[in-house]
């Protein structure tokens, strides 16, 4: 399994949020953790655009991260 990191200011509220019961930072780290995920999958997607074994699942790749990055169509090669 892969570590991942997160700033310490989201670290900072999660811990607020589960060892201190503070609902009040509740939607801070629903944020947060969204916002860490959506970047997980750009990379992801990234870099099986790089990798992939075929040249059909690099371009379906490709086409995926740009559409998720808000890429105009016809701002793409």
């Amino acid at each position: 399994m892969k570590n991942v990191q997160v700033p310490q200011q989201l670290f900072m509220k999660l811990l607020r949020y589960h060892l201190l019961d503070d609902d009040s930072c509740a939607d801070d780290v629903k944020k947060g953790l969204e916002q860490k995920m959506n970047t997980m999958v750009e990379r992801e997607l990234y870099t099986k655009s790089k990798t992939a074994p075929t040249e059909e699942e690099r371009e379906k790749a490709r086409q995926e991260y740009l559409d998720r990055r808000g890429i105009q169509a016809d701002f793409r090669w």
